[in-house]
């Protein structure tokens, strides 16, 4: 696609440029959002957003799948939602055969909306999906189109009629990505906007093939070992009992980050690297990914909670 990788690398960081300039027509403020989304989207990963209600994470999925020439589903999560609902399901057709009838999991951006709203019988149904690509249906393996990446949403502070994410589901996210309130100023910019007359064109700025092409390049890019053994030394303290780990880790963890931690932390620091114009990244890029890695992967203990330690201090103690 591109005469060599370095030129590649550049036309990533070009993309990723436009990606953002197209969005923030959209989305005020919220830079750091948009750039942890697109990072996981070159590196092959699912995102887990994680927001108050009314922070713009269904406009902000809606919004980059747009500005990408990708089919996008979104599956509104609730308790009565079936595995069949997002899978699809067996129907007999016609001529009393069965035939296949794909359910809203067959797109390139699925947007799984309260994905925390769900039982979770139904919340597994994603797990294979999320990990292999694939979807099992009555013993037939379907293969998902690519690229295949999941976006969910989870709201923190309302915890009735929930079920909290397993910790073998969170760890299928590459990424937690938390949103904030915008400042005063964004605000103003989001109520001017959004109560205006005004209407917004989006360009389509990449399409399925690019976006494989990036995802496979992002791989290529070379590491040095200094930076790979940070990269997995973080992983391997964050685990409580173990000889590397920290007094914090002892104190305040009772669950560590495994090894997908260390993979994603490479991953994530090669495209935080590459989208800023670097052709190898360094202790800063993983420091960059960091919080977002190992936020959901990490279980505090009580004595953590009790004293109001979260994971962010425990990270950053980390680091």
């Amino acid at each position: 696609m591109y005469s060599s990788d370095v030129n590649g690398v550049d036309a990533l960081a070009q993309a990723a440029k436009d990606l953002r300039s197209e969005i923030g027509k959209v989305i005020y403020g919220q830079e750091e959002v948009v750039k942890a989304v697109l990072i996981s989207l070159f590196s092959n990963g699912h995102s887990l957003l994680v927001g108050v209600p009314g922070l713009a994470k269904t406009l902000l999925i809606s919004t980059i799948a747009e500005v990408l020439d990708l089919e996008f589903k979104r599956i509104q999560f609730t308790p009565d939602l079936m595995p069949s609902d997002i899978t699809g399901t067996e129907i007999l057709d016609e001529s009393r055969q069965f035939k296949f009838n794909k359910g809203p999991l067959f797109a390139n951006i699925v947007l799984a909306d309260e994905i925390n709203r769900t039982p979770p019988k139904t919340q597994s149904a994603l797990l294979e999906a999320m990990q292999e690509r694939v979807v099992t249906i009555a013993g037939q393996r379907y293969t998902l189109p690519r690229p295949f990446f999941v976006l969910a949403t989870q709201n923190p502070i309302e915890q009735e009629g929930t079920y909290p994410l397993p910790e073998a589901q969170l760890d299928r996210f590459m990424f937690n990505i938390p949103l904030d309130y915008p400042s005063y100023q964004e605000e103003l910019e989001v109520v001017k906007g959004t109560t205006s007359d005004r209407s917004i064109d989006l360009k389509h700025i990449l399409n399925a093939e690019q976006i494989i092409y990036f995802q496979q390049l992002v791989r290529k890019i070379p590491i040095a070992d200094n930076v790979l053994e940070y990269a997995v030394n973080l992983a391997v303290k964050s685990r409580p009992n173990t000889e590397r780990a920290t007094e914090q880790i002892n104190k305040y963890i009772s669950w560590g980050a495994g090894p997908r931690a260390s993979q994603y932390l490479v991953l994530g620091a090669k495209c935080h690297a590459a989208i800023n114009g670097k052709y190898s990244p360094d202790i800063d890029d993983v420091k960059a990914v960091a919080n977002y890695v190992l936020r959901h992967r990490i279980v505090r203990n009580y004595k953590a909670e009790a004293e109001g330690i979260n994971e962010e201090a425990i990270i950053n103690g980390l680091l």
